[in-house]
């Protein structure tokens, strides 16, 4: 058995009304997918066509968002008093778009403006009071912040004492207690209600443009798309929207940098989707933050020249590059410090780059299905990191349980940063596992998987895989559609790409129908994946290669139910049997024993009885995972182990120490020349002479050995201190009368079927009462 990485939430299985399938019949739309509308709530024409073509009537007006009015009229007080205003963002691809929108707005009204995105490192998340206390006595006398803000109590509080209006704009949770802002623009405002609470830092910046610009300013939109996309926010209500036309407007290619940026990437701008913002933009531009200093990230994407442009594509793409790298090591060593027992893993490395921790942290997210947060050490005493969540555990609330032991703490439900002093961890940890305790959160069933529909391999085709496009852009709570294919068989399946990580594979049917797959990291699992009796789970989509597009699955998981056999019938699997899951290996062989014994350092049982036998139940038990290391004398022992012990998962190595099969019982010619030998010699040393005996008789040297001791059990010879003597008149008695040469009969037949029937014939045998 092999249990699914994810939590799958099954499709809802509930009867679609035939009208809806009606109406959707008339919109071209297939049943299949008529049937993912209705699960996303989507349950009339007219939600259903609001949904594919938006328009301008879905997005809401900004001046439903709380201090609007207000933000707008001392905006515009600034602009005709030509006061010099600081747009302060921050250093990820939502807060330089952000930035950019409203530096655009702003230089379209007239106004004096500077922009500043803080470095990482020397400045922190937010509002810096010295940076405040610079740029004020520069002569700045507004300050706009986007993106972030609504915890920057100390630095707006210094603004406040030396005149300087600061105008908030953010999306971030929010505090307790509100910093003592002029104004505050934010979806979520406490004293507000506006209708929808989940814009992207750029959103808020978006709508405070168009209101001063008293017009949707549409130019603006692929930097929505860019940030919102890239933000991870709901793809939902008017995000969606402004999402959809941003990209509309993008591949019109009319910014430089983002053409750029597609260019270096190999994405062709006229395919443009959510998919190459999210794998060739964003984390273009957010590495340039991650590494230093971001702020020429507003150059490339505000800039006209297009070698400027071009030169700065190219840098990104290599501080990019150089982020992998940080990503790669610093990921390894965080699963080597991975401890099962915790509920939240809190994993610090000495020589991680802070700016990478939030990557780290998401990365162990997905492999454990547990909130991670990635520390790294700043100095003697000081840990600073990132953190990355699941749906059903809010972060930043767990954080504020633990905030007297936090230096500085922030983000939202799903990603926080903090730090600590290093001597705090353990408190830290201990209020983490109360918190969750307390609040009664289940961590054990992993990451959440939705699942949309139950498909056969026969419902798919180009014609359906084309269909779901309509349901695009995908993100949060708009997922690309997964389906669950139900009892397969993976006929094929290898592993491919750079260290074999990747997997390709064939699905297929009792039916005879067959649907190609492939499994990016999944490359290690191609033995286990390639089973008789699987659920595949994964999204489709069209292999394009060569002039043809051919129908795939991208697999995201996967689960056996029944029983598994692996087939390690060879020498190149010897050196991966050093397991970590409890196993038991199971041994027939004296001499095998010994040596598996000494190899490993799990239970090995050797079984020789009854006696033996039972043991092997019980500590299979225990385990659920048995290695066959050899044959055994009774082929029905093994399948007894199996079915006693309920063990899922099965090793079978099938060792032949005494190659009875290939060596076979010895011929009648064989038997004849070896009796004729000891007759015409009547005393062989078969102690020291034996390599001799088998040069002359040309009888494989195991085989000898056992012909030898079927004459002696059948009291043909004697043997004294290894001297073989004949007995001058033995009795005529058949060779089949030995009970070795029984033994060695069946162990044949043994041999014969667990080393050459096929995996599926022996795992039938095994199932079978």
């Amino acid at each position: 058995m092999k249990s699914a990485k994810f939590d799958w939430q099954m499709p809802i299985t509930e009867e679609i009304p035939s009208s809806f399938l009606e109406e959707m019949k008339q919109l071209n739309i297939s049943p299949i997918l008529a049937r993912l509308l209705w699960n996303r709530n989507l349950r009339t024409s007219e939600m259903v066509q609001k949904f594919m073509n938006p328009s301008e009537s879905q997005v809401h007006d900004p001046y439903l968002l709380y201090d609007m009015e207000k933000v707008v009229e001392r905006i515009h007080e600034a602009v005709v008093a030509d006061e010099r205003i600081l747009i302060y963002g921050d250093y990820d691809a939502d807060g330089i778009t952000s930035t950019t929108v409203m530096k655009e707005t702003f230089e379209l009204l007239g106004a004096q403006v500077e922009t500043y995105l803080p470095n990482r490192f020397t400045d922190g998340y937010g509002p810096n009071v010295d940076k405040y206390k610079e740029w004020i006595a520069a002569g700045i006398q507004l300050i706009v912040t986007v993106d972030n803000g609504v915890s920057g109590h100390e630095a707006i509080d210094y603004a406040n004492s030396q005149g300087v209006d600061v105008i908030v704009t953010d999306h971030h949770e929010l505090p307790d207690s509100l910093p003592n802002a002029y104004g505050i623009i934010h979806p979520r405002h406490p004293k507000g209600s506006y209708p929808f609470g989940e814009l992207a830092g750029v959103g808020v910046a978006f709508k405070l443009a168009w209101a001063l610009l008293e017009e949707i300013p549409m130019e603006l939109l692929d930097l929505v798309a860019i940030g919102t996309i890239a933000d991870m926010v709901s793809l939902t209500d008017e995000n969606r929207a402004m999402v959809i036309w941003g990209l509309e407007q993008m591949k019109q290619g009319g910014r430089l940098g983002i053409s750029q940026l597609l260019a270096i990437s190999g994405s062709k701008t006229k395919e443009l989707d959510e998919t190459m913002i999210g794998f060739s933009i964003a984390p273009r531009l957010n590495a340039i933050g991650r590494l230093g200093d971001p702020n020429p990230a507003i150059t490339l994407l505000t800039t006209f020249d297009e070698e400027e442009a071009k030169a700065l594509a190219q840098s990104f793409d290599e501080i990019n590059q150089k982020r992998k790298d940080f990503v790669e090591l610093a990921t390894k060593e965080a699963l080597e410090q991975v401890d099962d027992s915790h509920q939240v893993h809190l994993l610090v490395g000495e020589n991680w780059h802070e700016g990478i921790l939030g990557i780290v942290a998401g990365r162990i997210l997905q492999a454990t299905g547990k909130p991670t947060i990635a520390l790294t050490t700043k100095g003697d005493h000081l840990l600073k990191g990132s953190g990355r969540s699941i749906e059903s555990l809010n972060m930043f609330q767990m954080l504020q349980r633990g905030k007297d032991l936090l230096t500085t703490f922030g983000g939202h439900h799903a990603a926080v940063g903090l730090s600590l002093p290093i001597e705090n961890l353990g408190a830290l940890r201990a209020v983490f596992e109360q918190y969750i305790l307390e609040e009664k959160i289940d961590l054990t069933k992993g990451i959440p998987l939705v699942i949309d529909e139950r498909l056969s391999i026969s419902d798919v085709d180009l014609n359906l895989i084309k269909s779901l496009k309509v349901l695009a852009p995908f993100g949060m709570h708009n997922p690309v559609p997964c389906f669950v294919f139900e009892h397969v068989c993976v006929p094929t399946s290898r592993s491919i790409g750079a260290e074999q990580k990747h997997l390709k594979f064939t699905m297929a049917n009792d039916q005879g129908d067959e649907l190609e797959g492939i499994g990016f990291n999944f490359g290690s699992e191609q033995q286990e994946i390639a089973t008789d009796d699987v659920n595949l789970v994964g999204e489709l989509t069209i292999n394009e290669w060569n002039g043809k597009s051919i129908p795939q699955i991208q697999l995201q998981d996967y689960q056996i139910t029944s029983f598994q056999l692996f087939d390690f019938r060879g020498k190149k699997y010897q050196q991966q049997l050093n397991f970590t899951e409890p196993t038991t290996y199971v041994v027939f062989n004296e001499s095998l024993y010994k040596d598996f014994s000494e190899k490993v350092e799990q239970p090995v049982i050797h079984v020789r009885g009854l006696e033996d036998l039972k043991k092997a139940f019980d500590q299979a038990a225990k385990t659920k995972q048995v290695v066959f290391v050899d044959v055994p004398d009774q082929l029905d022992w093994m399948k007894q182990i199996v079915q006693s012990s309920q063990v899922s998962r099965v090793y079978l190595l099938a060792q032949t120490p005494e190659e009875a099969y290939l060596d076979g019982l010895g011929s009648r010619e064989q038997y004849g020349k070896l009796f004729k030998l000891i007759k015409t010699q009547k005393t062989l040393d078969v102690r020291y002479k034996l390599d001799a005996i088998v040069q002359y008789t040309k009888i494989p040297k195991k085989l000898l050995i056992f012909m030898v001791q079927v004459f002696l059990e059948l009291e043909f010879v004697t043997i004294s201190n290894g001297v073989l003597n004949c007995l001058e008149n033995p009795v005529n008695r058949p060779l089949n009368e030995s009970l070795l040469y029984q033994k060695r009969e069946q162990l044949i037949k043994n041999e014969e079927f667990l080393v050459l029937s096929d995996l599926e014939t022996i795992k039938k045998w095994i199932s079978s009462q």
